[in-house]
């Protein structure tokens, strides 16, 4: 089973495992931890039973995951290991995590799957430290059994054996899936190179874990530069890649995603494996996690958000991609109001972003929409704000908001204001709360008066 227990810092997260998982001649079984399938909600579910055909690449990339939900890369220290999520779409698997200072998110795509899918949906597996080190042993060209969920035999002869643990999971690290799916709904690919230039690229990366630098597309290849560039991708904190270091042998080809103004912000990495991708995507400084950014508000904000969160969930089906347009003409809503009740769906842990579909997917984490203002302090206090009549609408699609720091001057639709919090970040880690007051207040006008 898995419980959340919530505070204003952080919850508590719960696994139960049948047992742990286990590699032994060339079968390996994760061991599943309450989660949900099409078929409800399940104790222990079962989702695949088969063959991988590249063993290597997939222990190495399963590793590399269980990796980053290890680290902190800001301040390291010693701290709980948290278990990664997967996804069956019945298709292929997706495996997923966010390191402990909630600045890396890893992804592995595993979409090559010769057996039985038994049921889609998503839960945690436990990597446990035997099982990290009889991954760092598989090599070799020949197959991997992989069985996630445990095996109907073994179970009976566990007799009720359960391995327990309890993770702390901060605010900022729940927050972060909500945050980075929007931000990479928000990335083009800036560069693409084959396998050997990918190897020789990262690996002239500075070894400064806390190296700031562009990658930039040159003819095939991707070169290093010390300052932004156009076209160029940030990598702020080089240090913050090295779980692709362990798979350049598998690489067939290095791609790179980020905003097309080759600002100093996040950015994602794309490693193509045989028969799997595996996406890292960071946060635009080390000490930055994707909590803060603030991608979600201006979605969140709206009054019909969570309305239709609950009407675009329902035509939610663990399909390999929800494609924004089919989810417009089977909800009967705008594109821009789906868009907005994914956001909502993401901040529950119900969506994430594949940069290389260039689509939304669909995956149940045990968050629920009742955290979302718990989550996100600046939209509980924004609507506080417009609620006590703090917002005074002007002309000219301005307003003035009073706070107890002051009179703050708002430009609606420009997102711009007179407070510290716009002066200090430009916009670039979303709305303050009182653009988001004067904007919920200006709604809230335009339909008194229609």
């Amino acid at each position: 089973m898995i419980s959340m227990v919530r505070g204003m810092t952080q919850a508590v997260q719960a696994y139960s495992y049948a047992g742990p998982s286990t590699l032994d001649g060339g079968r390996l079984g994760l061991s599943t931890s309450g989660g949900t399938a099409l078929s409800g909600p399940r104790t222990h579910p079962r989702f695949f039973s088969g063959l991988l055909s590249q063993a290597a690449p997939a222990a190495a990339g399963l590793l590399a995951v269980a990796d980053v939900a290890r680290t902190r890369y800001h301040q390291p220290r010693p701290g709980w290991t948290r278990d990664p999520v997967v996804t069956c779409d019945g298709g292929r698997l997706r495996f997923e995590s966010f390191s402990a200072c909630g600045g890396v998110y890893a992804r592995l795509d595993v979409f090559e799957l010769d057996g039985e899918v038994l049921d889609r949906g998503t839960t945690n597996v436990d990597v446990n430290g035997p099982l990290r080190e009889a991954l760092a042993r598989v090599g070799g060209r020949d197959p991997l059994h992989l069985g996630v969920g445990p095996d109907e035999l073994t179970v009976t002869t566990l007799d009720g054996a359960v391995v327990e643990k309890k993770v702390p999971l901060p605010a900022r690290w729940l927050r972060g899936f909500a945050e980075v799916q929007v931000i990479a709904s928000r990335f083009d690919l800036r560069g693409e190179v084959a396998g050997p230039h990918a190897v020789r690229f990262l690996r002239s990366l500075p070894r400064a874990a806390r190296a700031t630098v562009w990658a930039v597309q040159a003819g095939r290849d991707l070169r290093v530069s010390a300052g932004p560039l156009p076209g160029g991708v940030c990598l702020s904190g080089a240090g913050r890649v090295a779980t692709l270091l362990p798979l350049l042998r598998f690489a067939k080809a290095l791609r790179v995603y980020g905003p097309a103004d080759g600002s100093s912000t996040a950015g994602a990495w794309e490693l193509e494996l045989p028969g799997m991708r595996y996406t890292l995507a960071i946060s635009p400084e080390p000490w930055r996690g994707f909590s803060g950014e603030g991608a979600v508000l201006a979605d969140l904000a709206t009054d019909e958000a969570a309305g239709d969160a609950d009407v675009v969930g329902m035509l939610l089906n663990f399909e390999p991609t929800v494609e924004l347009g089919l989810l417009a003409d089977r909800s009967g809503l705008s594109p821009e109001r789906v868009r907005a009740a994914l956001t909502q769906l993401g901040t529950a842990g119900r969506v994430g972003y594949d940069l290389h579909e260039a689509a939304h997917f669909h995956r149940e984490l045990p968050y629920d929409r009742d955290q979302v203002a718990e989550l996100n302090p600046r939209l509980t206090a924004a609507r506080a704000l417009a609620g006590s009549g703090a917002v005074h609408l002007l002309s000219g699609a301005e307003a003035e908001v009073t706070t107890d720091g002051g009179v703050r001057r708002v430009r609606i639709a420009e997102g711009e204001c007179t407070c510290p919090w716009w002066f200090d970040h430009q916009g670039s880690r979303g709305p303050c709360k009182h653009v988001l007051a004067a904007r919920i207040a200006a709604r809230v006008a335009v339909e008194v008066t229609t």
